[in-house]
């Protein structure tokens, strides 16, 4: 009599019979690997549709010394934190506090994991009057925003690197004048390069800022 063993047979022509589960794994498996793909290739195929003027591709964000609101020596290095620049100066009577007040509420809806890794820099373009002391004081008010004085002639380098542009106007003394400035903020990823730029009108526009940010620092 032939005996069937429970291991499959050399030349018997016996099938192997896979457990249920065994089956069940191998399918899993499969739909996972599937569904995967199909979102790798959702996502190279449809890019995340940033709010913000992108920069594609993303360019490496000039870096600048100056002095910090504390009279520190400063230079700009994102080491990880996504950075948020704005260039304004303390006297502006209404552009740059609305951008700061909106940057900082935009912080306030990060988590606080997202917040450790997200920072608001204003670099002054009126550096005869906004001395480290002004800048404290002035920054203040906007949560932990550092503020930045940087002489000239390297302001005007540093400015011109980003794209960003100011004339003093409206003169009527050596103290008393306003400067015109570029209004836009640049938001810089964790690795310093600039990945979008935010237009003032877009400020206000919490909902589609926050997911920007959280969407750079993936």
């Amino acid at each position: 009599m032939t005996q069937v063993n429970g291991s499959p047979a050399e030349g018997s022509g016996a099938a192997f019979q896979r457990p249920w589960y065994v089956s069940l794994i191998f399918a899993l498996v499969a739909v996972t690997l599937l569904l995967g793909g199909v979102w790798v290739y959702a996502r190279l195929k449809t890019p995340f549709p940033f709010f913000g003027t992108v920069y594609a591709p993303p360019l490496t964000a000039p870096l600048f010394s100056g002095t910090d609101q504390d009279g520190h020596a400063y230079t700009f290095a994102p080491q990880g934190k996504t950075t948020a620049l704005f260039f304004g100066f303390t006297h502006c009577p209404n552009i740059c506090p609305l951008s700061l007040t909106y940057l900082a509420k935009l912080r306030a809806r990060l988590t606080s994991e997202e917040q450790a890794r997200f920072q608001v820099v204003l670099v002054s373009v009126d550096p005869q009057r906004d001395t480290p002391a002004v800048l404290k004081d002035y920054v203040s008010f906007f949560g932990t925003a550092t503020g930045v004085r940087i002489p000239e002639p390297q302001l005007a380098q540093v400015a011109r690197s980003y794209g960003a542009g100011y004339t003093k106007a409206d003169i009527k003394g050596p103290e008393n004048y306003q400067v015109n400035h570029t209004t836009a903020t640049y938001l810089i990823d964790g690795e310093g390069k600039l990945r979008l730029l935010w237009d003032y009108t877009q400020l206000s526009q919490l909902d589609r800022l926050q997911a920007d940010v959280q969407e750079v620092m993936r």
